[in-house]
């Protein structure tokens, strides 16, 4: 319970500082992602869980990859040693409509161009992002580990199984449906070229 608690705590700052960042009043955000004022006070106040189709928008709205709303605060980066994100701190988060759990497995704040991100996709369930207006150039390679996956745009869609890896662009509509009867665990690794982390 408290896990979830601080996921929702994590994301409503996050959401919060990206728009703030960017000079946006809530109505400024809300023209530009087409999620409504209020949804966006009850997202910033930590007051609702988001569907991943709320969350899509709100980046596209932002200019910043879909995994960027989960990262924490900046940390220092050494640039001898690095940044490590420990296990105990890689939250999960779950999709409250379709039960997909990600978990962000990057350390937050690294002025890196790419993230990665661990998924679980529960059986029989669909996922539709539409990602139109994005300036940015979104890169995924996603590696899938267990299970199978279709993923696509309206122009083709990839029947993935364990050990497929399938590089793309982030397209304006992203559809991720798991046909099988088991989970489909998968790792993305997104890369973003142009606009804002």
């Amino acid at each position: 319970m408290a896990e979830g608690s601080s996921v929702s705590q994590r994301l409503a700052d996050r959401v919060r500082e990206l728009r703030q960042g960017r000079g946006l009043s809530l109505e400024a955000l809300s023209e530009q992602s087409g999620v409504s004022r209020s949804m966006l006070s009850l997202i910033e106040r930590g007051e609702t869980s988001p569907t991943a189709v709320v969350l899509e928008k709100l980046a596209v709205g932002l200019e910043v990859p879909f995994a960027s709303l989960f990262d924490s605060p900046a940390q220092a980066a050494d640039v001898v040693t690095g940044v490590v994100q420990r296990r105990v701190d890689q939250s999960d988060w779950l999709d409250p409509a379709s039960g997909y759990v990600r978990r962000n497995l990057s350390p937050p704040g690294t002025d890196q161009p790419m993230q990665l991100v661990e998924v679980v996709f529960p059986p029989g369930q669909r996922v539709i992002f539409e990602s139109s207006g994005r300036e940015a150039h979104i890169y995924q390679q996603i590696w899938m580990l267990e299970g199978e996956m279709e993923m696509g745009g309206a122009d083709h869609v990839h029947h993935l199984r364990a050990g497929d890896c399938l590089a793309r662009h982030q397209q304006q509509s992203n559809v991720f449906y798991n046909p099988g009867t088991q989970p489909a665990r998968y790792l993305v690794a997104l890369a973003q070229k142009g606009g804002t982390r």
